[in-house]
């Protein structure tokens, strides 16, 4: 059976087929060009390379039928969360953020908008569940949680923070579009490292940002356009290329993952596993209804750091390095970093290699380590 998603990621592949005359090139062409002919009195779309770009439109056009919305591309992730951030938020708001989520957001926060007048308050992921979002202007979700892959009830916390007046952002790098769709559950902007999975081959950083609120989008855009925070015409010419392969990588590693997972959690080298396809996940139940694929990032914790740091440098198909979802298998231990984890918690990102051969792999390393 045809699911939404496999034709939806169907008409991402052919978007731009229907329209190619005979000769035209199948990929896009990467256009190099900062100023453009512009006689008179401007009224082409392309004027000037801050403004727009060729293959910024090739892509957003791809991106927007995968998020079936506006998109709206940038240099970074972080890029794209400051483009929303710093348009929403103004002296005398507060925002609301995850107390587990990705850091380098709740940073951002502190160092920019404090300074100007933006009270902050921090929420962990699973507190969500009971907050109350009156009074906040701005209300940001990431489930899974990065790293402890915690949820919440998207809905749930959508109609609440609805009720409240609140804009809702949720942070959708983990799962992508493929895996899990906030703007379908209710929330009103997605932001989304494409560093991560959508790029995929660990060679680009890049970002960004979808809503079907034309308002919103016309901040976004017009923050990009006269802040510059523009992407370059070959890094989103990669991302557009990685488009192509995306939905076979992602299938590969969420299936992986998923069998890897349970592995694990039987293994006795193993001291816990989180995530969100095991039954023994707190929230798997929620994962099976807002989630269409679990995800590639496993959280393995071990007995202690020398533990951890042993299954990551010794097992032959794991890269020792941060981010996730590339197609090379990766791990780090996050306490490095400083969040709140125990110190053997590895953050497991599984990527496109054939399964029973990682999984051998790993294997060898846990046995010497039971």
């Amino acid at each position: 059976m045809v699911t939404r998603d496999d034709d939806l990621f169907a008409q991402v592949l052919h978007h731009r087929i229907r329209d190619l005359q005979p000769g035209d090139p199948i990929p896009a062409s990467i256009d190099l060009a900062s100023t453009y002919l512009l006689p008179g009195t401007p009224s082409t779309h392309h004027q000037y390379g801050r403004w727009t770009n060729p293959v910024w439109d090739e892509l957003e056009a791809a991106l927007g039928l995968l998020e079936n919305a506006e998109v709206v591309i940038f240099p970074s992730g972080m890029a794209a969360i400051a483009s929303v951030l710093l348009t929403h938020l103004h002296t005398g708001d507060r925002f609301l953020l995850p107390s587990d989520g990705y850091y380098t957001t709740r940073i951002l926060a502190e160092k920019y908008l404090v300074p100007n007048g933006v009270e902050i308050e921090l929420c962990a992921t699973r507190d969500y569940a009971a907050r109350d979002f009156a009074g906040f202007r701005l209300v940001w979700i990431e489930t899974p949680s990065n790293p402890g892959l915690d949820l919440c009830d998207l809905q749930d916390v959508v109609a609440r923070a609805h009720a409240a007046g609140a804009i809702v952002v949720a942070d959708n790098t983990t799962l992508t579009p493929l895996g899990q769709r906030p703007l379908d559950l209710g929330a009103d902007v997605i932001i989304s490292a494409d560093t991560k999975a959508i790029g995929g081959h660990s060679d680009v950083v890049f970002g960004h940002v979808a809503s079907r609120n034309a308002e919103i989008m016309t901040a976004v855009r017009d923050w990009r356009k006269f802040v510059g925070a523009i992407p370059g015409p070959f890094e989103s010419w990669l991302i557009l290329r990685s488009l192509e392969s995306f939905e076979v990588r992602f299938d590969r590693m969420c299936t992986s993952a998923l069998v890897i997972a349970e592995r694990l959690e039987q293994h006795p080298a193993v001291a816990a596993v989180k995530y969100p396809g095991l039954a023994s996940h707190t929230d798997h139940e929620l994962a099976q209804r807002q989630m269409t694929r679990f995800g590639s990032v496993i959280g393995v914790t071990f007995a202690d750091a020398a533990t951890a740091e042993r299954f990551i440098n010794d097992t032959p198909y794991i890269v020792p390095s941060t981010s996730f979802g590339g197609t090379h298998t990766s791990a780090e231990r996050r306490a490095r970093w400083g969040d709140a984890v125990a110190d053997g918690y590895v953050r497991l990102s599984i990527g496109c290699e054939p399964t029973e051969a990682l999984w051998s792999a790993m294997k060898g390393v846990l046995d010497s380590l039971a």
